[in-house]
């Protein structure tokens, strides 16, 4: 009866199981921003597969390779994605953008093509900080050999940039014939050919090709089920690390940026694409370590006498000044003339404690003073008479 039992139960867990794992690796992943809505993995292999960037354009906005699920100016309708390239030496920058309007146009992601000196190329997929958020990089993974699509087979003719036979017509018409590494991707050996000219997309707002017809976007949980598979391939992979920025800071100077994206954005218009669902935000990726520098510390010392290289400083600085090396005749003590007031004599001279004689304040002056007479002398004034009669009896 028990083994029964336990059978029963590794049964059901057995059943059960697979379908909790599928979930678990199908929950969506998100940033929350319009860029949920162009998958930058799909892009990075429809470019891989395009012979030239004119099919590269097409295969974008076809609706059978559920690819395309942007409607940046809200208007219940996918926007056409229109392809842009520019050639600044051996660097190819391919400009994704949108016409919102009339009047604006806003960039949707770039892809970098570069060769460097050794004639190894590289190829980056950089999202719009609008749409994307900061430093959101797809590239090829370095770790897979071979193409980051196994599957696609080269059955066309391809050209071949070769400086060594100048043999640039290279026919590979045996269907198992598979590109190896990205230099042989038929859109990058078009890039590098002689006969290459810069493109530039004939569409703009109000004009498109015959072939192409607006529908409606899907919610995102829909969107994210059609590429979802991407995250967990090894053939591509995440990075915050521009190859080239010297070339794409150029192009950010010339980056097309629209008003009603932002306010959209602003205003949360673009939620609407989660159907009010939850999803998980994608995990954070760090800068990787720079090769050949793998020997320095994560973490600088605290204590600077501890860095690499300089064990034979001291830990701690002399406090006294007399005990630094190299001064050990210096004095100890300072000149016995003292600078500070508290070590002045406490003994002053002392002053005199009587004052010259001759008195200086009036206070000292004799107490008695000279008595003035009390009565004034007498004087007496010669009596005058006058005469009782002036000529009277002698003028007749």
């Amino acid at each position: 009866m028990k083994k029964s039992i336990l059978f029963f139960a590794i049964l059901m867990t057995g059943l059960f199981s697979p379908s909790v794992f599928s979930q678990t690796d199908n929950e969506p992943v998100a940033l929350g921003l319009p860029g949920d809505n162009l998958n930058l993995y799909a892009v990075l292999d429809i470019f891989q597969k395009s012979k030239t960037l004119e099919d590269f354009e097409k295969a974008l906005n076809d609706p059978d390779n559920k690819v395309n699920n942007l409607d940046l100016n809200d208007d219940g309708q996918i926007d056409y994605i229109e392809v842009e390239s520019h050639k600044e030496g051996n660097t190819h920058v391919i400009v994704l953008q949108v016409a919102v309007n009339n009047n604006e146009t806003q960039d949707v992601a770039v892809i970098e093509v570069d060769k460097d000196k050794k004639n190894n190329i590289h190829v980056q997929a950089i999202g719009d900080e609008d749409l994307y958020g900061k430093n959101y990089i797809v590239e090829p993974s370095d770790n897979v050999s071979g193409t980051p699509n196994p599957g696609y087979k080269g059955d066309a003719t391809v050209i071949v940039n070769n400086n060594t036979t100048n043999n640039y017509n290279t026919t590979t018409s045996n269907p198992d014939y598979v590109s190896t590494s990205v230099s042989a991707w038929p859109v990058v050996l078009f890039l590098f050919s002689p006969i290459y000219v810069a493109y530039r997309s004939p569409w703009h707002w109000g004009y498109y090709p015959s072939y192409w017809r607006p529908w409606r976007p899907v919610y995102y949980h829909d969107y994210w089920g059609y590429h979802g598979h991407y995250y967990r391939s090894p053939y591509y992979r995440r990075t915050v690390v521009v190859r080239n920025p010297r070339y794409y800071n150029n192009y950010v100077s010339r980056r097309n940026t629209s008003v009603v994206v932002r306010n959209n954005s602003a205003n949360g218009r673009y939620n609407t694409t989660y159907n009010g669902r939850d999803y998980k935000r994608p995990a954070p990726v760090t800068r990787p370590a720079r090769p050949g520098n793998t020997t320095r510390p994560v973490t600088r010392p605290a204590n600077p006498s501890t860095r690499p290289g300089n064990t034979a400083r001291p830990v701690t600085r002399p406090v006294n000044p007399s005990t630094r090396p190299g001064n050990t005749t210096r004095p100890v003590t300072r000149p016995v003339t003292p600078t500070n007031p508290s070590t002045r004599p406490a003994v002053q001279p002392t002053r005199p404690a009587t004052r010259p004689v001759t008195p200086t304040n009036p206070s000292t002056r004799p107490a008695v003073r000279p008595t003035q007479p009390l009565t004034r002398p007498a004087t007496t004034r010669p009596a005058t008479t006058r005469p009782a009669n002036r000529g009277g009896s002698e003028r007749r």
